[in-house]
Parts: structure tokens; C-alpha cells; sequence
């Protein structure tokens, strides 16, 4: 029966158990771990705040919160009887013994008074007695009087716990400061060392207002009086803290901090100095460098660091090791501490990072914002640092100290470090927050706050050195003053950084002489084109259009020299810096952000003038004078009926159009071709700059690495790096390029010009090309076999014969093949061509609705363009005498200076062209133009977007809309020049 029953059971509780499992699981799943935020000052009297449970806890009978709020301890009057580890127990002291021991333990009568703490109060001069030498608890405490007088002199410690021996201060046999002498800071000073009448405030000059800093109320007397009169070394750091606190001043009152200082300075001029420094004064911190004008350039332009720097070898040198004595406000000696982790640099940072601050040649800069409230609790007083720089040397390490520039130090009012550095009041120790000069009361908040905003350390090269040797670095400092009213929502601006400079003098001097003596050639270069440019228009008047010719030229022969001189630059800085072969000693510094402005703006003047030669390039491509020259002539006779008559005529049959607009639409297409490929080049600019890393050539720092570890640090981009490299990129790929178009795929893929040249002699058109008035370009492309306009077979055949040679050759005069001319033509020609183009010119265009005006000018416009395509035929075939020309070859020297020594006064003149020079008035024959343009561009864009990305795309954007440019203008040129409808150009 039991056994049967069983099942019965679980199946009665099946559903509800199965109910309960889904639903606890559920709450598991779906509970939320939430507490509520509770801090010690949140609790009550009552409450302590357990440091485990992270909440306020109440505290037993009879007891309240300690001082830290993180305990109970027991009420006034009560005694511990009971303690473990978790809790305690108190118990309130019998009447007659209401006062609580020391520990708490115990109670005792008392022979005086109970302090507001429940315990036993002695007078002054009185120590406490509660135990015997035993250590068994009397049932009375006693009040033991410290004897005073020689030869005990003793006084009663800080805590009143026992007597000990009074300062050595006090004078004659007694441990009382009697009258006259002056108690100071538990010293007994002698009447008249010091005047009591200090200045105890603190300047803050950003905020225009000053305080009176309950600290210097408390420690400037007695610090300046015990370092004048006893020498008192801690008395004498502490009265150098608070010269420094005070952003190392001075002013008409001699009563201020730094005022004591120097005044305790002048007077120990006596005594030798510490260190052999004659600044360093014996017992006194050494705070100056004195006031002499000059002394700063002598300081840091005068004897160099005795080490040097070295990027490899043996010798490789690249640690900058920096020592600091540290000092707390009190004057107490600290220790001496490595500089290299984040004891200067208050942004938080890792390791690494930090410590690529101090290897040498890497630019290193470091910014964040830090919270004033947190400062507030991370520095409730400030460390003092005299930084000094580690030579080495084994067991005689030396160091060098470092000057400091505090650019907010005031001299009379003035803030003389922020002047030239003849003016500069160069000093020693710093600090990086105080909190503590702020104070009005000493356990107030601060009023003020001060912190240093900017710590930089900059290197400067010793000029011409071949050893890597450096300057004394230079510590600057500059200090923000910051009011505390809402201190949870304020924040701090600081930066840590470490330059590296080198005399750029001589490197200016050989840019601006390079410049110079460029632009002179550039002057002479652009008078050569001048003169030509008379040449070619047939005008020999000097006038304002020349004047305006000649600073164009001028504007693009000059945007070369500066290009070329940056390219140069940055090329120099590339090689010798960048390349660790180049400098086994530290021997070049990069320029400073500051230095590298005036490159900058020479980029800018390259990129402006460049400009202007490109819009005037394009200007002159999109107005140049261009006719066809049709050859075919009719092949037969067709019949035309006679209306008036009815007659039938036989007349010349129509010559074909169409080969015209073949060669024209051809013309059209090959306006904008270059000899590189735009999209290629930006996307190959692109991945060497972005995906190989070449971009961080650019960095600065000395190593030529191409990848960086994500955790390293990384320096800011010099723009005279990113410049050098961003164009030496461009440049070479560019020229790769034209060299690959050029040698390969011109001879063995594709060259559109010679293969428009080879159209126009199979379609029997020549082409006359006048990029000036009386100077241009003319194409022969008289068909050898007399028509073109033919069928097939024909066609066929001819190219058949003339591949055989059984033809004549395509060239202008017989038995040659050059085809292309560089033509100067005389002034009685040109003025012909205008004549009869005349009518041309003044035409509309074509339109779709014709009406009778304008078809009668159509007529008039068909009759001049047979008449000019009669006109320049005849004068090809020499028939007109007056306007021959004659073909010769230009000189060498005239290929190169682009000008023809030779006036076409009564002949014209053809010159042998077979480098196919009509690509001038192309994109194609001003690639060199385009190449520098787009490079410049590229650049600009980069140098101001600091992104190589956005430069590359709007140098692409740029690059088309130029392009759509000169194809609709050049189209437009065509159609107007041609008398080609517009409707026939695809």
C-alpha cells in the first residue's frame, strides 16, 4: 500500500511545486542588486559609518560618533568597561570620580577642572599625572609642575603629557620669553632682529586682489626671524616656500615674503656661498639667479650641458634623467625623487606615456582637465620641487640644476618673464598645486586656489654642434589663479610639455637667400616669356596688358620657387632628422610650432600664385583660336533639276560633314586627359600615407618607425614633416606615374595624341591651332591618298597601301612624315584670318527653330567658314605669294627658353614640331602645372584640416570640378571657333 500511495501524492503536488520552482527562478533571474549611497557625513550624531556594509550604522547606549566618523566611542563621562573587536560598552563614571582617563578606561577625581572632553584639565605650565611609575591608576590625578628654571628648563610637550627641555631659544636661565624679547613660533627671538611689522598676504594677480594667508599670519614672522638670527635651516626653506607660494616676487614692500628673503639674502652676502654658486647663499634655499640684465642669455645660451645626445651607436644616448629635492611646506626635507612619473604632470597617465616625456628629441605635450574639488582633497598642502638634471658620473654624479621662468613672477608690477629675455628674472623651485596660502583661517576652505597650468621643459641645441650638445633646459611655469565659490562644477586646464629647439637663424637665412636669388631667375624668366608673348601677339607697345602679362607669368614662376624651396625644406628636415644614419649625434632640431609659421606661409604664397597661373592657363586653353581644314573635294557630279526652267543640272556633289564632327568630338574628348590617372593617384597618396603608416614619419620625434603600439605615446605632427612627406608622396607617385604613361603605356597601350594626329590625316583634315594672335599650332592631316570620304573596301585598301610604303608619306613637304608645326605667322596673315572669320564670330549658334534671319546668317556664316577653309588650304599649297611661309627647325636654345629669335616679317614660318607641343593648350601638355597645383591643394587642405582623408577628398572634388570646368568651356570655345553644332558634340 505504501508503495502504490506514493505516486499519488507527487502528482497531487506536481503542479503547485512545479508553480513555485518557475516562480523563484524567476525572482533570481530578475532580482536587481541595488543599494542606497551613504557617506560619513550622511550619518547622524548617533550613527557611525561601517566601512563593510557601506551604510550608517547606529551606535550603542550611551555613546556618539568619533571624530572620524567611522567608530563609536563612548559620551562625556562615560568609561569603556567592555571592548572586543565588533563593539564596546560604556558605563557612565561614579560621582566621585566623574573624569575619564586618557584611554578611556578608567575614571579618576581630577585636582582642578574637567575639560570639555571629560577629562582632567591642568594649568598651564602643568603636566597630567593619572598613573604611578607602575602604571597602577591613582584615585586622584595629579597636576606636576615643569620646572623652568636651570637647570632643568623643561616645559610641558604638545600633549601635556610629560615635561621635556624648552627650546634653546629662550634666554637666560628660564624657559619664560620675557619682555622685551618676542615668542614666535615656540622661539624666543631677541628685541629688534626683525621687525614684527611682516606682510602676511598673498598677491594674486590674475584676480586683481590679495589676502591675508593664515598660514603666512602663523609661520612668515617666525620663519624669517629664525632664519636671520639662528639660521634655523628648516625656518629658512620654509621662508623660501613662502616666497614661492607668493610666485616669487617682489615689490616696493620688504615686508612680504619674498621681501624677507631677500632681505635675509643682502644680509648674509658675508658669509660663503653653498656650492661655489653665487646665488646660493649659505643656509638659504637658492630661490634666484639675480637681476643683472643679460643674465638669463648667459645663463642658458653659454656653456652647454658636459653630455650629449646621440639617436644610435654605442653612444646612443636618449634618457633625459631628472632629479628633485622635495621639500614640504613646513621646509622639511623630503627626499630626492626621480622626475619621470606623474610627480610633475598632474594628468593621469600610464607608465609608458609618461615616460616618453623624457626621452629625448620626442615633442611631448599632455592636457586634461582636472577637477578643483579633487585637488582640493589630493593636495591639502604643497610639495615644492628644486629640479636638477642627472650627468652621471658614477660615484661623482653630478647634477645640473634647471632655471625656472615663472612667467607670472612680478617685478614692481610688472610681469617681467613674459617680456624679451634680456628681461628675464630667471629662478629656482616650483610647485604644482597650492591649497594652502588660499586659507584665511586655517581650517576654512580656501578663498584661492593655485596651480600650475603649464609645466614645459625646453631644450635648446647648441648651434653647429656635432656632438649633440645642449643648453641648460629651461623649466617654465605658469600658474592659474582660481576662485573657489562652486568647486564640485569647476575644472582646471593643465599641460605638461617638453621641447626641443635649436637656433633657426641660419636655416632662414638660407631660405629667404634660396627665395631670393630664385626669384631674381624667376624675374628674368618671367621677363623671357614676356618678351615672347610680344613676340608671338605682334606687339611691340608696352602697355598695361603687358604689365598684367607679366605678373602672371611672374605669379607662376615665383608659386615654383616657393614650392620648390618648401619641398626642399621639408625634404632637409625629412632626411636629417627623421633617418638615424644622418645622426649618430644629435646634430638638427625640428623648428617649434611658433618657427614653423613663416613655412606655413610660403606654402600658402605657393599655393596662391600657383593658383592664379592655373586660372590663367585654363583662361587661355578655353579661348584659343581653332579652325579645320577640310581637304576632301567633291568626287563626282550629281543632277539638280532647275525649277524656273525645268531644266537639269549637273553640279559637284556635297563633301561629307561628318568627318568633322568625328574629329571635333575626338578634340573635345582629349581636352581634359592627363598623364596621370587623378583617382589612382589619390588612392595610392592615400594608402601610403593612412595604411603603411607614413604618416607617422610626420610625428615629432626622431624615430623613423612606421607603426606605433597603440599604448606608446604619440607625439603631435610637425607641419614641416607632414608637408615634406604628403608631397614628396604626391610628387613621386605623380612622376612614377608620367614616367609609366610615358614609357610603357603610351608606346604600347594607348596615346591619344598621336592617335588623333593619325585621325585627322585618315579623315583629311588639318587642324590650326592659334594660342596667341600670331602664333599657334598647326596638325597636316592631308590624307596621302588624296580622299577619305569613302567606303569601306576603299578605306581599306589605302591603309593597306600605305602600310607598304606605296603611297607618298603623311609630313608637309614631300618625303617626310612630320606632322605637326609650331607656327609663327606675319601680321598680314593674321590680319586676314580676322577678316574673313569676321562673319564667324558674330554668330549664335545653331538653334532647333529656325527662322528667316537667322537662316540668312547661317548662310553667311557657312559662306565665311568655306571661304577660311579655302583660305588656309590655299595658303598650305602656297598660293598666295605675299603670305608663304617657310618650314625649318627650331634651335636648341629656342626649344628651351620657349621663344622664337626669328620675326615672321614677310614669310611665316613653320617649325618642325615632332614633340606634338599643340598638347600646350591641353590638360595633357600642363601636367606638370596640374601635378604641382593638386599637390598644393592637397597640401593646404591637410596643413588646416590636420586629416589627410578630407584633404585627398576635396582635392578629388576639386580636380572634377576644374575639370567639368574646362570641358564646358572648352566645348563652348569649339562650337563658337568651328561652326560645329554643339548637337553633334557627344
Amino acid at each position: 500500500m505504501a508503495t502504490g500511495t506514493l505516486p499519488l501524492v507527487v502528482s497531487r503536488y506536481k503542479v503547485p511545486l512545479t508553480l513555485f520552482i518557475l516562480i523563484y527562478t524567476d525572482i533570481l533571474h530578475c532580482q536587481q542588486f541595488i543599494i542606497p549611497f551613504k557617506a560619513p557625513s550622511n550619518c547622524s550624531v548617533d550613527e557611525f559609518f561601517d566601512i563593510s556594509s557601506l551604510s550608517c550604522v547606529s551606535c550603542g547606549p550611551n555613546q556618539r560618533r568619533s571624530t572620524t566618523g567611522l567608530s563609536c566611542i563612548c559620551k562625556t563621562g562615560y568609561q569603556t568597561v567592555i571592548t572586543d573587536k565588533a563593539s564596546i560598552t560604556c558605563q557612565q563614571c561614579p560621582t566621585d570620580k566623574p573624569a575619564v582617563t586618557k584611554g578611556g578606561f578608567g575614571c579618576i577625581r581630577c585636582p582642578g577642572s574637567l575639560s570639555d572632553e571629560g577629562e582632567c584639565k591642568c594649568p598651564q605650565g602643568n603636566i597630567l599625572v593619572e598613573r604611578d611609575v607602575n602604571g597602577n591608576l591613582l584615585d586622584e590625578a595629579r597636576c606636576e609642575t615643569c620646572n623652568g628654571n636651570a637647570p632643568a628648563l623643561s616645559v610641558p610637550n604638545s600633549s601635556g603629557a610629560r615635561c621635556e627641555r624648552c627650546q634653546a631659544t629662550f634666554m637666560n636661565n628660564s624657559c619664560v620669553c620675557d619682555p622685551p624679547n618676542v615668542l614666535a613660533g615656540g622661539l624666543c627671538l631677541p628685541p629688534g632682529s626683525l621687525s614684527t611689522n611682516v606682510n602676511p598676504s598673498v598677491n594674486y594677480a590674475q584676480l586683481k586682489f590679495s589676502l591675508q594667508s593664515a598660514w603666512f599670519v602663523k609661520n612668515l614672522y617666525s620663519s624669517s626671524a629664525a632664519c636671520l638670527v639662528f639660521s634655523n635651516l628648516t625656518a629658512c626653506q620654509a621662508l623660501g616656500n613662502m616666497c614661492v607660494m607668493n610666485m616669487h616676487s617682489f615689490s616696493g614692500v620688504s615686508t612680504d615674503a619674498c621681501g624677507l628673503f631677500n632681505t635675509i639674502f643682502r644680509s648674509k652676502a658675508a658669509l660663503s656661498s653653498t656650492q661655489d654658486i653665487s646665488y646660493w647663499r649659505g643656509n638659504l634655499p637658492w630661490l634666484y639667479y639675480g637681476d643683472e640684465p643679460g643674465l638669463a642669455s648667459r645663463v642658458l645660451q653659454t656653456d652647454p650641458v658636459p653630455i650629449g645626445f646621440s639617436f644610435r651607436g654605442r653612444n646612443k644616448n636618449t634618457d633625459i634623467k631628472l632629479l628633485a629635492a622635495v621639500y614640504n611646506v613646513r621646509g622639511e626635507f623630503l627626499r630626492w625623487e626621480s622626475v619621470g612619473g606623474g610627480n610633475l604632470q598632474l594628468c593621469p597617465e600610464t607608465t609608458n606615456k609618461l615616460a616618453a616625456a623624457f626621452s629625448f628629441g620626442t615633442a611631448y605635450k599632455q592636457s586634461c582637465d582636472y577637477s578643483v574639488e579633487d585637488l582640493l582633497h589630493t593636495h591639502p598642502e604643497p610639495l615644492f620641487y628644486d629640479v636638477f638634471m642627472d650627468l652621471g658620473g658614477g660615484e661623482n654624479r653630478k647634477l645640473l640644476p634647471l632655471p625656472t621662468l615663472v612667467y607670472n613672477q612680478q617685478y614692481n608690477g610688472r610681469f617681467i618673464n613674459q617680456e624679451s629675455m634680456k628681461n628675464w628674472y630667471l629662478s629656482r623651485r616650483m610647485f604644482l598645486v597650492d591649497t594652502l596660502s588660499g586659507r584665511e583661517k586655517s581650517t576654512s576652505r580656501p578663498k584661492v586656489i593655485r596651480v600650475a597650468s603649464s609645466v614645459k621643459i625646453r631644450f635648446q641645441l647648441v648651434p653647429r654642434t656635432q656632438e649633440g650638445k645642449v643648453f641648460p633646459p629651461l623649466m617654465i611655469v605658469t600658474y592659474r589663479d582660481i576662485p573657489i565659490s562652486d568647486s564640485n562644477s569647476k575644472t582646471v586646464s593643465t599641460t605638461f610639455a617638453v621641447e626641443y629647439e635649436m637656433d633657426q637663424n641660419e636655416a632662414r637665412m638660407k631660405t629667404d637667400t634660396a627665395l631670393g636669388v630664385m626669384g631674381g631667375v624667376a624675374v628674368l624668366y618671367s621677363l623671357l616669356k614676356t618678351v615672347s608673348w610680344k613676340r608671338r601677339i605682334a606687339s611691340p607697345l608696352i602697355d598695361a596688358e603687358t604689365m598684367l602679362k607679366f605678373m602672371l607669368f611672374y605669379a607662376g614662376d615665383l608659386a615654383n620657387v616657393f614650392f620648390t624651396v618648401t619641398v626642399g625644406t621639408g625634404l632637409y628636415w625629412l632626411i636629417f632628422y627623421k633617418t638615424l644614419k644622418a645622426q649618430q649625434f644629435v646634430s638638427v632640431l625640428l623648428p617649434l610650432p611658433a618657427q614653423e609659421e613663416q613655412f606655413v606661409t610660403y606654402i600658402g604664397c605657393a599655393f596662391a600664385l600657383k593658383a592664379v597661373q592655373f586660372l590663367h592657363k585654363l583662361i587661355l586653353q578655353v579661348s584659343v583660336d581653332i579652325f579645320f581644314i577640310d581637304w576632301e573635294r567633291p568626287r563626282s557630279k550629281t543632277s539638280r533639276t532647275v525649277q524656273a526652267t525645268g531644266e537639269s543640272k549637273r553640279e559637284p556633289s556635297p563633301v561629307s560633314i561628318w568627318r568633322t564632327y568625328f574629329v571635333a568630338n575626338e578634340w573635345n574628348e582629349i581636352q581634359t586627359i592627363r598623364k596621370i590617372s587623378p583617382t589612382f593617384q589619390i588612392m595610392a597618396v592615400l594608402f601610403f600615407l593612412e595604411v603603411l603608416g607614413f604618416s607617422n614619419l610626420a610625428l615629432r620625434d626622431p624615430w623613423p618607425t612606421l607603426e606605433r603600439l597603440s599604448q606608446a605615446y604619440t607625439p603631435s605632427h610637425s607641419l614641416i614633416l607632414r608637408y615634406g612627406v604628403a608631397a614628396t608622396l604626391w610628387l613621386c607617385i605623380g612622376l612614377l606615374q608620367m614616367i609609366y604613361f610615358t614609357v610603357f603605356h603610351e608606346h604600347f597601350v594607348e596615346d591619344k595624341i598621336r592617335q588623333f594626329v593619325d585621325l585627322c590625316s585618315i579623315s583629311n583634315i588639318s587642324m590650326l591651332l592659334l594660342s596667341h594672335r600670331c602664333f599657334g599650332y598647326y596638325i597636316h592631316g592631308r590624307s596621302v591618298h588624296g580622299h577619305a570620304d569613302t567606303n569601306m573596301e576603299e578605306m581599306n585598301n589605302n591603309m593597306k597601301r600605305e602600310s607598304e610604303s606605296l603611297c607618298g608619306q603623311r609630313g608637309l613637304l614631300p618625303n617626310t612624315d612630320t606632322q605637326t608645326f609650331q607656327v609663327s605667322l606675319t601680321n598680314r596673315l593674321r590680319s586676314q584670318y580676322d577678316r574673313i572669320r569676321e562673319p564667324i564670330s558674330r554668330r549664335s549658334g545653331p538653334s532647333r527653330l529656325i527662322d528667316a534671319g537667322s537662316a540668312n546668317q547661317f548662310e553667311q556664316n557657312s559662306r565665311g567658314y568655306h571661304t577660311m577653309n579655302h583660305f588656309l588650304g590655299s595658303i598650305i599649297d602656297h598660293a598666295h605669294p605675299d603670305m608663304d611661309y617657310i618650314v625649318k627647325d627650331k634651335l636648341m636654345f629656342e626649344r628651351v627658353v620657349g621663344m622664337e629669335f626669328l620675326e615672321p616679317s614677310e614669310k611665316s614660318i613653320f617649325y618642325n614640331d615632332e614633340a606634338h607641343s599643340f598638347s600646350d593648350v591641353l590638360f595633357y601638355g600642363n601636367e606638370a602645372t596640374l601635378l604641382i597645383f593638386d599637390t598644393l591643394f592637397f597640401c593646404v587642405v591637410d596643413l588646416g584640416s590636420q586629416s589627410f582623408v578630407l584633404a585627398a577628398v576635396l582635392t578629388y572634388v576639386q580636380q572634377m570640378i576644374f575639370r567639368l570646368i574646362r570641358n564646358t568651356f572648352g566645348r563652348k570655345n569649339l562650337v563658337n571657333k568651328t561652326l560645329v553644332d554643339e548637337r553633334f558634340l557627344i
